[in-house]
């Protein structure tokens, strides 16, 4: 039997990376970080699980400066397991706990390129679980995805949940990853679901998207129709550069926990500074309500035969980065996104505005 826990999710302050070196200083701010939230937050039920942010190690200094990818790759990305794992390793060895994190890391079959990997280290110091990216911040993000190779990433992992939605089995629940952009498709949390998680990481989002209410409507709904916890710590302030006078609130707060039945359980709505957010995970409760519930058990009535003519069509070209780095910003827009658009008008699913297909010479 699994007793009743807090998780802990970190809110921290970070600082821009441009090289590898410039990772520590931001993994010291959450050795202390970690410090102060394991503590404060085990005096109610122990700490057996901590969420770090996605950005905590590196920051989003590819996305802000559309920086060459291959570049990144070279200078700032990390390997997994690695130097920066293993600092991570000792904090959950000192604490007790499984720690999720995130970092844009190398890949051994794809040189020259990196993906955005989120990761479970378990007491014992080890990396348990790697999950790849699989929709990055479409318009702005550079990181890889196993879509972008998919022929490929099927030939190394094969087709199936474990290749795309890996989840790992622990002492406190089964684990999934769901970071930032992913979760705001209700198929990727689905996908991680029905591999078997129980409890699922999803961080971080950026304002105004959080503080219109996008990332908790998400968290809430991704939750409530797969019945499943979600640890959605947000990051704290952000220092653009390592020599940045002054931080800015980029991210806007609303770091949560929600339970199996979408509601919040745990909040931390300011953004700036640092910080943590805690709630109790019941993985008992949650799979006594999936045995026992009549109809709100959702996932027990999938008509899944019917539901694939909603995907029978191709929508986003797969294999898109096959032979070529990630386009930058400005090619992204003109060879992506206007194409995706004439792909929706072209089939009749949206019907353009009356000033037309751009909607006032919008994007």
């Amino acid at each position: 039997m699994i007793e009743p826990y807090t998780a802990v999710g970190l809110v921290p302050t970070v600082r821009g990376v441009r090289r590898r070196a410039e990772i520590r200083t931001n993994l010291e701010h959450l050795a202390d970080l970690m410090a102060a939230a394991s503590w404060l937050s085990s005096l109610d039920l122990p700490v057996k699980l901590v969420a770090v942010p996605e950005g905590a190690l590196q920051g989003f200094t590819d996305e802000v400066f559309d920086l060459d990818h291959e570049r990144y790759a070279e200078e700032v990305a990390i390997d997994i397991p690695g130097e920066e794992t293993a600092f991570l390793g000792e904090l959950a060895r000192h604490w007790g706990v499984y720690l999720i994190a995130q970092a844009k890391a190398r890949h051994e079959a794809f040189p020259g390129r990196f993906f955005n990997v989120g990761f479970v280290i378990d007491p014992a110091g080890q990396v348990i679980l790697r999950h790849h990216k699989v929709v990055p911040l479409l318009p702005v993000e550079h990181s890889m995805t196993p879509f972008d190779v998919f022929d490929r990433w099927v030939e190394l992992y094969g087709r199936t949940l474990d290749a795309f939605y890996p989840v790992v089995d622990t002492p406190i629940g089964r684990i999934g990853i769901l970071m930032a952009n992913e979760g705001s498709y209700p198929e990727n949390a689905r996908g991680l679901a029905m591999n078997g998680a129980e409890i699922l990481y999803r961080a971080a989002y950026p304002h105004p998207h959080t503080g219109n209410e996008f990332f908790e409507i998400q968290n809430r709904a991704r939750a409530l129709d797969n019945n499943v916890y979600i640890i959605a710590p947000n990051m704290g302030t952000y220092y653009l550069e390592q020599d940045s006078a002054l931080p800015i609130d980029t991210f806007g707060g609303q770091s949560m926990i929600v339970d199996y039945k979408g509601r919040i359980i745990g909040r931390h709505a300011y953004g700036s500074g640092s910080s943590y957010v805690a709630g109790t995970i019941d993985i008992e409760a949650l799979r006594r309500f999936r045995a026992a519930a009549l109809w709100d058990n959702w996932m027990k009535d999938l008509e899944t035969e019917q539901y694939q003519l909603i995907y029978e069509k191709p929508v986003y070209p797969k294999n898109l980065y096959r032979d070529r780095p990630p386009y930058k910003h400005a090619a992204y827009r003109t060879e992506v996104i206007e194409r995706q658009r004439r792909l929706m008008y072209e089939r009749g699913i949206w019907v353009p505005p009356t000033d037309g297909p751009t909607g006032n010479g919008a994007g």
